[in-house]
């Protein structure tokens, strides 16, 4: 009778790896974070990273990848590979409350709401992340990066980021 291996430790080392690895673009919130780790699997001690980008054109991508590699590698994990996939599409939905709430402390208005439902919403009111008022308005889609958007705070007086809601 044969056994399979038990990897336990060794999914949490690469678990634990992944979430020291921060967006290049938002350095407050991890991979995990992000919900953009889409799997791990270990086999004949290789490791494969599914992950999956927020966007198409994600200018970080390439960074990632390699921020990736190079975290599981320091986890004692000569072989390390990153698959990127569209397959499911990554949706805003992922973000952890935990990812959430670092958007929210760093100045980037997380995506609120149902995005499945009315994507459209989430750019109208969005809670000021700096004093928490819904006294705000879209300033522009177009945010330094293609995944957030520039509104601002009728109250404070701030613009602010907000993470764009993707479903």
């Amino acid at each position: 009778m044969t056994t399979k291996p038990d990897h336990t430790d060794d999914l949490r080392r690469i678990r634990d790896a992944l979430a020291a690895v921060t967006d290049p673009e938002i350095p407050v919130v991890s991979v995990v974070d992000l919900g953009l780790i889409d799997g791990v699997r270990l086999e004949a001690g290789r490791v494969t990273v599914r992950m999956l980008p927020t966007f198409v054109g994600c200018p970080a991508l390439d960074v990632m990848r390699r921020e990736i590699e190079s975290a599981v590698r320091g986890a004692g994990f000569d072989e390390v590979a990153v698959e990127v996939a569209f397959d499911p599409p990554w949706t805003s939905e992922r973000i952890s409350p935990a990812g959430r709430e670092k958007l929210r402390r760093f100045g980037v208005a997380p995506p609120h709401g149902p995005n499945r439902a009315d994507i459209e919403s989430n750019f109208h009111r969005v809670a000021c992340p700096n004093c928490g008022s819904r006294d705000t308005r879209l300033e522009s889609v177009f945010g330094p990066t293609l995944c957030r958007a520039i509104h601002y705070c009728d109250s404070c007086r701030q613009s602010f980021e907000h993470f764009k809601p993707v479903g």
